[in-house]
């Protein structure tokens, strides 16, 4: 099978099986991307994850392009993207042919309830696993928090705290690499 076809495929599957958006797929590009198939490590994992994060797009074709991009540049971009658009597509697309027939039945309003908390499960495993592989420790964890909370609590834009997070990393190298040539 073509790596592109193997591509394709891979991301469909994650696409399919993703309930609850784009940072619900990340434990599964993760499982699959990065330990079973191992086409790229741990560490460009997360960059690649802050750069989906930080630019304008869907998060998960924006990941599904860049991974692609890496390993074979357009045509690979092209295939994991297609992959990872495509059961989305089928999928609400069938939902919004029938779903007004069926959205006031208890039963389906209960399946809706039930899945809402574990998508929330689904987003909190991959960022606890990040936070770790980020070396978040309890020297640096207030960098995550007070940028939650600014964006949660006060409204401030995620592209600012990206921007301001990104200034002081760079700040602080200056400043450790100084110190540390003294």
């Amino acid at each position: 099978m073509s790596f592109y076809l193997q591509a394709f495929i891979t991301f469909f599957k994650i696409g399919l099986f993703t309930i609850g958006g784009g940072y619900a797929m990340i434990p599964l590009i993760q499982s699959e991307i990065v330990e079973k198939k191992k086409w790229i490590s741990q560490n460009d994992f997360i960059d690649l994850m802050a750069i989906s994060q930080s630019i304008p797009g869907i998060f998960a074709v924006n990941i599904a392009i860049f991974i692609g991009y890496k390993l074979r540049k357009l045509k690979g971009a092209l295939a994991m993207a297609t992959g990872t658009i495509l059961p989305s597509f089928i999928i609400i697309l069938t939902i919004a042919l029938f779903f007004q027939q069926f959205k006031d039945y208890e039963v389906v309003q209960r399946i809706f309830k039930g899945i809402r908390p574990g998508v929330v499960a689904l987003i909190a495993v991959p960022t606890f696993n990040m936070a770790k592989s980020a070396k978040i420790n309890k020297y640096n964890v207030w960098i995550p928090v007070v940028s939650a909370l600014l964006i949660w609590l006060l409204g401030f834009s995620p592209v600012y705290v990206i921007i301001i997070a990104g200034m002081g990393g760079f700040l602080y190298g200056k400043y450790k690499h100084k110190n540390s040539a003294s």
